[in-house]
């Protein structure tokens, strides 16, 4: 399979979104669209392609902020949405979700497909195991592909650093543990795709990074 991925950087914090694109077939999966949905609107259709599934690493304003106004620019398609069973109440809750905290209206978010711990899923031809890395959120997470060795870390894992735990059910030690045993035991040649800042990979963050 051919693939590629487009990288947005949206929203007032400065937050990574990605478009996963299958080359072959044409179809695209939008993790964390923030809020950017004109924009991601208009780049897939633009260059031909069919959203077929949103990823949320967490329930934050910044990375789940645009899904409801995505799903909705597409009438034509019934997008699923996906995350953790865990993070509805974050999702949910504006007062969880951080919106109307920002400078942002305050809003409720949701998913369609909440997911268990290591489930996997097969969206645009990618097979995609979930991964629960509370910490940052309750019930945030990453999404590993084995196939194409890369994870979407989301807030968990960052270049040379790790999520904020200030925030509602926020624990740092938690945090750490979910690296440790979640995203550690990756191989060191998995490409790491963070909701901040700049790619990195999990043999780099074992060697460097100085929260671990």
């Amino acid at each position: 399979m051919e693939y590629h991925i487009d990288h947005y950087i949206v929203g007032p914090v400065a937050t990574n979104c990605y478009i996963l694109v299958n080359e072959d077939a044409k179809e695209a999966v939008v993790v964390d669209p923030g809020a950017a949905a004109g924009p991601l609107h208009d780049k897939i259709v633009e260059d031909g392609y069919t959203p077929v599934a949103i990823l949320l690493t967490h329930g934050h304003f910044d990375h789940a902020g645009g899904v409801s106004d995505l799903v909705s620019l597409f009438p034509d398609r019934d997008i699923p949405v996906y995350a953790y069973k865990g993070e509805r109440q974050t999702l949910e809750d504006p007062k969880y979700n951080l919106s109307g905290n920002m400078g942002v209206e305050a809003k409720r978010y949701s998913a369609t497909d909440y997911l268990e711990d290591d489930e996997v899923f097969e969206v645009a031809g990618f097979r995609i195991k979930l991964l629960f890395t509370p910490g940052h959120t309750p019930g945030g997470c990453c999404f590993y592909l084995e196939d194409q060795k890369l994870c979407f870390t989301g807030d968990t894992l960052f270049n040379g650093s790790v999520g904020r735990t200030d925030f509602y059910g926020g624990s740092m030690s938690e945090l750490v543990r979910s690296i440790n045993e979640k995203l550690l035991t990756l191989p060191d040649d998995t490409t790491c795709y963070p909701g901040h800042d700049s790619l990195t990979t999990i043999g780099d963050e074992r060697v460097h990074n100085p929260f671990l």
